[in-house]
């Protein structure tokens, strides 16, 4: 019976120890992914596939005009 509780002790640490390597190993894949999803600057056609609209108005610190709206607002555009 003793030896029974102690099997059970030791595979539900080695279980739970697993689950906490896998946790923080998908959180560093996820934030691998997330730093490299956005470009420098965009295209005209990229900013306006993306929903946004190229404001000439409206430049950035490097002078280039930029993505208004959508999923790149506010990115440099070339």
């Amino acid at each position: 019976m003793r030896i029974r509780r102690i099997l059970a002790a030791v595979i539900t640490t080695a279980a739970l120890a697993g689950l906490g390597l896998t946790g923080a190993a998908t959180a560093t894949a996820t934030t691998a992914t997330a730093t490299t999803a956005t470009p420098a600057s965009l295209t005209p056609g990229e900013c306006e596939q993306g929903g946004g609209t190229v404001d000439r108005s409206n430049t950035s610190a490097a002078g280039l005009p930029t993505c208004k709206g959508g999923k790149y607002n506010g990115q440099d555009v070339d």
